[in-house]
């Protein structure tokens, strides 16, 4: 089976300088090495919120590195620093919508300041005709797990559905690897027509 290729970008100033210590790329591996069952390799990047060197770190992950999925975390509030989906935008080829409407569903079941998110999700194609999903997430460790697992009632029933039950099948659609999750965590879902023996 071939290992998906997946770019872990954390976007902040003060963590980037040193100011105090990243969160995101060890909350997001962490995820990751919890969720998925099918072999995977990680790209970190941790950089300043610079519209210029988000959108340079997105391409060099996509297009030189040959990443199937990139997840960032910070820099998607309405402050004036906050630039993470402009450069997420100017990368695009394809706006794929749904992924912010349901990262921000999901975050209105914990907080009413879900509305002031602006994550988006996106899809860059490359010349060979592959392409690179392209999701932001939220900055902190709890909601990064949130917003991909979903929303869980107290017995532990899903509430609200993560978002990364839809990535495995949109990473097929765009010519990447299959990729498989343990079920417990998320399930990942594609149609009958799209799954394969023992997945």
């Amino acid at each position: 089976m071939t290992a998906a290729r997946i770019g872990l970008i954390s976007i902040s100033d003060r963590a980037s300088t040193g100011v105090y210590e990243d969160k995101g790329l060890p909350a997001l591996q962490d995820w990751l090495t919890g969720a998925l069952a099918s072999p995977f390799t990680v790209e970190q990047r941790l950089i300043a919120d610079e519209q210029a060197a988000i959108e340079a770190t997105l391409i060099e992950l996509c297009d030189t590195i040959g990443c199937d999925l990139i997840l960032t975390t910070g820099g998607t509030g309405p402050a004036r620093r906050d630039v993470t989906p402009e450069a997420t935008l100017a990368v695009a080829t394809k706006l794929m919508p749904g992924f912010g409407e349901q990262m921000r569903q999901i975050s209105l079941a914990f907080v009413p300041t879900a509305i002031l998110s602006r994550q988006v999700g996106v899809i860059r194609e490359r010349d060979d005709g592959t392409g690179c999903l392209i999701i932001n997430l939220p900055g902190q460790p709890k909601a990064i797990r949130e917003t991909l697992e979903g929303a869980r009632n107290a017995d532990g029933s899903l509430r609200v559905p993560g978002i990364f039950a839809a990535v495995p099948y949109c990473i097929d659609l765009i010519g990447g690897p299959y990729m498989e999750c343990h079920d417990a965590v998320v399930k990942a879902f594609r149609p009958k027509s799209a799954q394969r023996p023992g997945g």
